[in-house]
């Protein structure tokens, strides 16, 4: 029963995600982009995230597979899982949220693009890559399979160390001296104190 759980748990995170996004995909389509790095590297990056966190648990969740890496389901840390999913929806939400248009999948400016410091990114700079953290870290707690419940960690990963620094120039090469002032006052990925 808790396997069950676990993987309608792990479906309703994802399904969750999604329907967060969709309105704010939309609303992002209709502002004009001033600079885009949506490059080779950048998808091959995001191709790789979406793997872990994607592809390869839904194998698992629909197929069980690869069976050779499972281990008993715990309920225990099932319901971690499902709290550690709920918490990373609303950090989810509140990012995009605070956002709005200025929104993107890959690294983009749209014109006119303004700092966001408001909001959950009033102590955090990265907010929506804390939320992709503890999603996958949900999926490492849900799914009983040493490969897909830690794909999602090893697959955010490389997302986050190939990406953030280059993201943090841009917004320097953007912003200057208000986002160097931002990152002295808030925390990447967790509030500064």
């Amino acid at each position: 029963m808790t396997l069950i759980i676990a993987r309608i748990s792990w479906l309703a995170l994802v399904v969750g995600w999604y329907v967060l996004r969709v309105p704010f995909e939309r609303k992002a389509r209709k502002a004009r982009i001033a600079r885009d790095e949506m490059t080779l590297a950048e998808k091959f990056r995001l191709s790789i995230s979406l793997t872990g966190l994607g592809l390869i648990p839904f194998v698992f969740v629909a197929f069980r597979e690869p069976r050779f890496a499972n281990y008993p389901a715990n309920p225990v840390l099932c319901g971690l899982g499902i709290a550690v999913a709920l918490v990373a929806l609303v950090m989810f939400h509140l990012t995009h949220k605070a956002l709005g248009r200025y929104w993107s999948v890959s690294l983009q400016m749209r014109e006119d693009h303004k700092l966001i410091t408001t909001g959950i990114y009033a102590r955090i700079r990265h907010p929506m890559y804390t939320a992709f953290w503890l999603m996958a870290l949900a999926q490492a707690l849900l799914l009983p399979n040493w490969i897909a419940g830690f794909s999602g960690l090893v697959g955010f990963g490389i997302l986050y160390l190939l990406r953030v620094g280059h993201e943090e120039r841009i917004m320097l090469e953007t912003f200057g001296a208000e986002y160097q002032a931002y990152m002295d006052r808030t925390g990447r990925l967790l509030p500064k104190f």
